[in-house]
């Protein structure tokens, strides 16, 4: 018997016993409580900052109950997943069999990556029994305010983007951060934006969670960017803010495995979008609308961008391994693939100043830049871009340093040995007039993407 079944056998049943609230005038905090049976409790908790204007209790309105509730039936996963208890019961809440069928999605696909990695065979429907026993939220339901924006950050290229893009709308806008860290903050600093322009958000892991990892229980990745569209439509409510911009890009739906429907930034696809959108419009009703800004963009066009913004430059980071540090780690997939990139967009010496490295005469990343290309069946577990628009990106950037007459660096030259090389240069620029039609953009914010990003733009974007 394997680890998943036995554990399943030991364990049979997962509870969400409830939640607690605590609240004053400036923060609302939330202690969820979770239980695997048998085994151990556990009670992460989330503080929210409160607008000064919010006006009552947070117990006493039933829209942001159901959002914290929401909130706690994604958290679950990362202490479910520690033993894939066949059973969860649902104590803290109200969900009718729709419901159930949309977490249960959620669940699976949201987790993909989970069950390929720790080679799970999970079936869709038999992989868990989601049981609810709680009772609806009772409470007022007023619908929050029509205008402004709240955007996520998380320290790369992508929310620099869509700040630089709300600029031009002068549209009112708040920062969302969980657990800020250096290049979150700093982004928020480069965009020109201060502390009261922030909504910093602190996440608490259990550490019996963490224990039990230690000990060898089931780990691996989660939807983390579910976690994001639950609380930040909560923070968006309580300061009364009506737009909720992402900036998940088109490259996101792809899988990350050929073949398959596993995807690591699952949650950041169109189909996690579009179905958060609609749960949250039919089931809550909070008045936020959640959408992506750069959803009709390919990851080619942000980088392109994003060259221009040099006022990000020094500050972003979107290195998983060098996180705690604040740095780019320089031999990553997700380094490898963001200097890969920008590299026809920008200098050799830029890009070696930016990661601290030239990552191009790295040979050691040659398996890295293979899984990224295609040669590979696995792309990496990152968030990075489609295969193709990293291929374009590479054919581009060796055209550029040929023409400046510049010596090619060895990634590059062995790059040039490949019958991928030949293909994208008869191909050329597909995605400079790229635009995804599968978005969730108000028509004011696709007039604005479209003009910004989308043909016609000088090299290197702009951000004036």
């Amino acid at each position: 018997m394997d680890k998943f079944e036995k554990f399943r056998q030991d364990y049979p049943r997962f509870f969400y016993r409830g939640y607690e609230l605590q609240e004053d005038a400036r923060s609302l905090t939330v202690v969820y409580h979770f239980e695997t049976e048998g085994l151990a409790q556990f009670s992460p908790r989330w503080i929210f900052p409160k607008s000064p204007d919010y006006p009552e209790p947070v117990r006493d309105n039933g829209i942001l109950q159901d959002l914290v509730f929401s909130l706690g039936m994604v958290e679950l996963v990362s202490y479910w997943k520690l033993t894939c208890s066949p059973q969860v019961i649902v104590e803290a809440g109200a969900l009718n069999p729709e419901q159930i069928a949309w977490w249960k999605d959620l669940y699976y696909n949201g987790q993909g990556e989970f069950f390929y990695t720790n080679g799970i065979d999970a079936d869709p429907e038999t992989f868990m029994e989601l049981r609810s026993t709680g009772e609806p939220v009772k409470g007022s339901r007023p619908r929050t305010g029509n205008g402004g924006c709240l955007v996520p950050v998380g320290g790369g290229k992508d929310s620099a983007v869509t700040l630089e893009l709300l600029k031009r709308e002068r549209e009112k806008c708040l920062c969302f951060i969980i657990n800020p860290r250096g290049a979150t903050l700093k982004t928020v600093e480069a965009a020109g934006m201060g502390p009261e322009s922030t909504v910093s958000v602190k996440r608490t892991l259990d550490k019996n969670m963490l224990e039990l990892n230690r000990q060898g229980f089931l780990n691996g990745h989660t939807p983390f960017s579910a976690l994001v569209a639950f609380s930040s439509t909560i923070a968006a409510y309580l300061w009364g803010l009506h737009y909720i911009a992402l900036s998940n890009e088109s490259s996101a739906n792809e899988s990350t495995v050929k073949g398959s429907t596993v995807n690591h930034q699952y949650s950041k696809s169109f189909r996690f979008e579009k179905a958060f959108h609609e749960y949250e419009e039919k089931w809550i009703g909070s008045g936020t609308y959640y959408f992506s800004m750069l959803r009709p963009l390919s990851e080619f066009q942000i980088a392109r961008y994003f060259a221009g913004c040099t006022a990000y430059h020094p500050v972003f980071k979107s290195c998983n391994v060098g996180s705690k540090e604040d740095i780019w780690c320089g031999h990553c997939p997700k380094c490898l693939f963001v200097y890969l990139i920008l590299s026809p967009f920008l200098a050799p010496e830029k890009l070696q100043e930016i990661f601290g490295r030239d990552m191009l005469e790295d040979e050691t990343l040659l398996p890295v830049m293979e899984q990224l290309i295609g040669i590979r069946e696995e792309k990496p577990f990152e968030c990075v871009g489609s295969r193709s628009e990293i291929n374009t990106a590479i054919t581009l950037a060796i055209e550029k340093l040929t023409k400046e007459g510049r010596s090619l660096p060895k990634l590059f030259v062995y790059y040039k040995t490949t019958a991928l090389y030949g293909q994208y240069k008869e191909m050329g620029d597909t995605y400079s007039g790229y635009f995804d039609s599968e978005n969730l953009l108000p028509e004011k914010f696709e007039k604005l993407v479209r003009s910004a990003c989308v043909q016609g733009r000088p090299e290197g974007g702009s951000c004036d």
